[in-house]
């Protein structure tokens, strides 16, 4: 059996595991965006970064990478997940169906935002938003990196995101 995996930040462009597959995907119901403070991978206690999550939000839906898993490799994928996303667990992990591209509906491992965490920060400005990610830095590098890389490479697939367009370029404008 195929284990599936929805991506719609890091996961696209650094995903730290092998994929037999990876297939543009729609998650129904949640909207990706800067709604959580990273005090580890993008940011410190003293001067948190942002990360995208997903946010439960009706009506919405987010343009993503299901990234599938072969049967061999799925504790070993898992394990290294839960190491990566719940370091502090902000993050809950769900098992949520998704659309693919192709006309099927995958369950996939989703890593959605705990809206009840202190790190949840949801309705940011994007100019507050540009602000903190011009400036943080964390264990896994710039906050500025995650934001670049992350729009280039949705951009690059032909998934478009107003708001990581919007902030990429803002970001450029005040990142030293």
């Amino acid at each position: 059996m195929t284990m599936w995996v929805f991506g719609y930040g890091s996961l696209v462009w650094n995903p730290g595991f092998e994929t037999e597959e990876q297939v543009i995907a729609t998650l129904p119901g949640y909207a990706r965006s800067f709604c959580m403070r990273s005090i580890h991978h993008r940011g410190t206690d003293e001067n948190p970064g942002l990360v995208l999550a997903l946010d439960a939000a009706p009506g919405a839906s987010c343009l993503g990478v299901a990234l599938s898993v072969g049967e061999a490799a799925q504790d070993r994928v898992l394990a290294y997940l839960r190491e990566r996303e719940l370091i502090s667990s902000a993050y809950l992990e769900r098992m949520l169906d998704v659309d693919l591209v192709d006309g099927r509906r995958v369950r996939a491992v989703t890593y959605v935002v705990d809206k009840d965490h202190v790190q949840y920060c949801g309705g940011l400005p994007l100019e507050d938003q540009a602000e903190i990610i011009a400036r943080a830095v964390g264990g896994r590098g710039p906050n500025t990196e995650y934001l670049y890389n992350t729009a280039s490479h949705l951009g690059a697939l032909g998934i478009t995101d107003p708001d990581l367009d919007w902030l990429s370029a803002r970001v450029r404008e005040m990142a030293p």
